[in-house]
């Protein structure tokens, strides 16, 4: 379980992200929604233990900057971050290496899946965009995090990958993992979603949740709380 409570950032006299509380359960897929400069990446980057802020967050009890804590954490950054000179078999060995793990079954099946087993002997300096960000998640994921953290994961990536990462998304969920996903794409998150908190200034505007009660759709809610109106009639 991930839980934010009452988590301020500020820098200087700018307030990136107000008070803000929420929780994602076991098996549950959070979504954080809203425009470019919302303060979605703000908090994302707070409960990776990347951003000093005033509040608590928790990652299965315990707090979000200790060993416990991000033994159990994985992280897919917006900008894929990979090393120039090491290859893909050599990111995703030093991931097993720190996380004590031997088994490789697992590290080979995300890169069929992601289409990268063939690109194992690359250095991380001659992989495209969409390559390195197959590989954050790959890295992100070898160890099998209890709570998976996604800043803006399908963008770069290629059809195949998308549809690949999506149905990753819901098997973390069916294995009882909590899942936090960040966009501002609101047609990439679909109907896998159970949470979704709407974004504006660096406060949530709204929370929905997806219990099939019908009403106003997600995609409504977005535009009547970032455009002050409905989401235009389609046809």
């Amino acid at each position: 379980m991930l839980s934010i409570s009452g988590v301020t950032k500020r820098y200087g006299k700018t307030v990136a992200n107000d008070n803000i509380s929420f929780a994602v359960g076991d098996g549950q897929i959070g979504i954080l929604l809203g425009p470019n400069g919302a303060g979605k990446s703000t908090i994302i980057k707070c409960i990776t233990g990347l951003l000093r802020f005033s509040g608590r967050i928790e990652v299965n009890g315990f707090v979000n900057t200790s060993i416990d804590a991000k033994a159990q954490l994985g992280y897919i950054p917006e900008m894929p971050a990979v090393y120039d000179l090491l290859t893909v078999s050599e990111h995703l060995e030093f991931i097993r290496r720190a996380y004590k793990i031997q088994d490789t079954a697992y590290e080979e099946q995300l890169l069929e899946r992601l289409e990268l087993a063939d690109k194992k002997n690359k250095l991380g300096k001659e992989l495209s965009k969409g390559m390195q960000q197959k590989l954050s998640i790959c890295c992100a994921l070898v160890h099998r995090p209890r709570v998976a953290i996604f800043d803006e994961p399908l963008v770069g990536l290629d059809p195949h990958a998308i549809k690949e990462l999506k149905e990753i998304f819901r098997e973390l969920k069916a294995e009882g993992c909590s899942v936090l996903i960040s966009t501002h794409m609101i047609d990439s998150v679909e109907d896998y979603w159970d949470v979704a908190n709407i974004m504006m200034n660096g406060r949530f505007a709204a929370t929905k949740l997806n219990d099939g009660a019908g009403g106003q759709s997600l995609e409504e809610l977005f535009f009547q709380i970032t455009e002050g109106a409905p989401a235009p009639a389609e046809g």
